[in-house]
């Protein structure tokens, strides 16, 4: 499995993104030129992020973007659905899609697999990754509020 370059360039503006919590707005042009990806990607995806509720976007003197929730409470798996939609090794989990449907014996378990998949990426959140060394392992694993 492999993200699509938009979904990593998605991660990589997200963590950027973050970077500037608490330094007030920072608007798509200075993501871009931070981040070195070119400015139609960058207003692209800030405009995914901003409709699944990543980043806000204000307007007016002083407006710019800012996460729309704490970089904490932000994943992976938020990111990569915001620009690829649901997490999914296999289409055959949609009805119709699969010419050997009705024989197959794996459709059942491909729910739980890909459900493993989002798990493992909704435990790693742009906190981490914006305060995260190369050379860390292991994140943390993220607190589910009680």
């Amino acid at each position: 499995m492999r993200l699509s370059n938009l979904a990593d360039y998605a991660v990589i503006t997200m963590v950027q993104a973050a970077a500037h919590c608490g330094d007030g707005r920072v608007s798509a042009a200075e993501l871009a030129s931070e981040t070195g990806l070119p400015v139609p990607t960058v207003q692209r995806l800030v405009s995914k992020m901003t409709s699944a509720g990543l980043l806000r976007s204000v307007r007016g003197a002083g407006g710019g973007l800012q996460l729309g929730r704490p970089a904490a409470a932000i994943t992976v798996a938020d990111i990569v659905e915001a620009v690829e939609g649901p997490i999914a090794l296999t289409a055959c989990i949609e009805e119709g899609v699969c010419d050997h449907e009705a024989g197959c014996s794996m459709k059942p378990h491909w729910p739980i697999i890909n459900e493993k998949m989002r798990g493992a990426l909704a435990e790693i959140t742009l906190d981490y990754l914006r305060h995260s060394s190369p050379t860390t392992n292991t994140p943390p694993v993220k607190e589910h509020a009680a």
